[in-house]
């Protein structure tokens, strides 16, 4: 019984649980910064809508992908699913069960957001597209990760789309400020879902799914990811010039050595050593989870001190 519940809790991926409580609190402290008083309960249960989406599209992907999970044979700590359907640990409908069950959750929390809670007239249109999104990452009718939009999808939703939840139920309006604020934070995103399809790449061709590494192969691949971390920082002069707090774009350059010793590896060739794979992709999601710390202790400065 106890190993049939840690199975299961593996299933959802929970450690990536914190990136999206991490995202979701920056766009709340973004609001707070320009002066919105926070709302506890608009707080909450806005957590529980953007935790039960990321957990629907974990169960989802884990059902949807099973096939590609299976045939992959070179999987890493960070890609090839959770391996607990792929192993057999648990039959394959307690993901699709649970998956439909977190996102009626999610579907019911927007709804409490949205006409009691009175958050504004985008509420239900950004979580709906949130919910949509996660849903059609892996998943029918859509398949966006099947057919190489599955790397853009998920830097929107949850690098992009999780900080402007949490910007907009507190703010009850969209500005400038959070997007400048995510859009560096959307090219790590997209760059570490690059590096992630180089050991999924062979399951995913068995299993007739085709990221965005198929078209472009490995090593533009490679090339994209070194872009994506150049235009990251490359931007920053323009966002200061457009609100960014300087102290926000200082914290993100103290991050940037992280990102010139992982372009550098790309472009030294590690990406075609499948021994190196593993901490590419580790070291990719440090620089996402370094960065928005970073924007995170940068905002609580600004904040209250």
């Amino acid at each position: 019984m106890l190993q049939s519940v840690t199975n299961f809790l593996r299933l959802g991926r929970p450690l990536f649980l914190l990136g999206g409580v991490m995202l979701y609190g920056l766009g709340v402290l973004i609001a707070l910064f320009i002066g919105t008083r926070l709302n506890v309960a608009v707080l909450l249960w806005g957590q529980v809508a953007v935790t039960a989406t990321q957990l629907m599209t974990h169960y989802s992907n884990e059902y949807f992908d099973l096939a590609a999970d299976r045939a992959n044979p070179t999987p890493t700590r960070w890609s090839g699913g959770s391996r607990v359907l792929a192993e057999g640990y648990l039959q394959p409908q307690v993901a699709l069960v649970t998956a439909a069950i977190m996102g009626a959750i999610a579907l019911l929390a927007s709804l409490m957001l949205a006409f009691v809670l009175n958050t504004g007239p985008l509420t239900l249109p950004i979580l709906l597209l949130a919910l949509i999104l996660g849903w059609s990452y892996s998943s029918p009718p859509l398949y966006l990760n099947s057919h190489g939009l599955g790397e853009l999808t998920g830097a929107i939703l949850i690098s992009g789309l999780t900080p402007m939840v949490g910007f907009y139920l507190q703010a009850r309006s969209l500005e400038l400020l959070p997007f400048l604020v995510v859009f560096p934070l959307c090219c790590f995103q997209f760059a570490m879902l690059l590096v992630i399809n180089f050991p999924d790449e062979a399951g995913d061709a068995a299993a007739g799914k085709h990221t965005l590494i198929y078209f472009l192969g490995k090593k533009n691949n490679s090339r994209f990811y070194i872009t994506l971390l150049l235009l990251s920082y490359a931007t920053l002069p323009l966002f200061l010039l457009l609100g960014l707090p300087g102290i926000v774009a200082l914290a993100l350059l103290l991050i940037s050595p992280l990102a010139i010793w992982l372009a550098w590896r790309m472009w030294r060739g590690a990406w075609a050593e499948p021994d190196q794979w593993d901490s590419l992709g580790f070291w990719s999601i440090g620089l996402l989870m370094a960065s928005v710390s970073a924007e995170l202790l940068a905002f609580l400065f600004l904040i209250y001190l």
